[in-house]
């Protein structure tokens, strides 16, 4: 029998300017939603784009399993 013990998800997200977009406030948004739902999380790298577009690189808890290791 295999069981999952930890497990943690890898993420690149752009946040875009399309439609006049404001993607400060997309990825402030984003980063709460996961706090008030529980979702432990870091952020690894953050790159501001020539087009005000913002690129980060997130380790986020996978489902509900123990990231042991991953966010320490």
């Amino acid at each position: 029998m295999r069981r999952i013990l930890t497990a943690c998800l890898l993420q690149t997200m752009r946040f875009d300017t399309v439609k006049d977009a404001d993607p400060r406030k997309d990825y402030e948004l984003y980063c709460q939603r996961m706090e008030k739902s529980g979702v432990k999380f870091a952020v690894d790298e953050e790159t501001v784009e020539p087009d005000g577009s913002i690129v980060i690189k997130v380790r986020k808890q996978y489902n509900s399993y123990k990231t042991d290791g991953y966010l320490d």
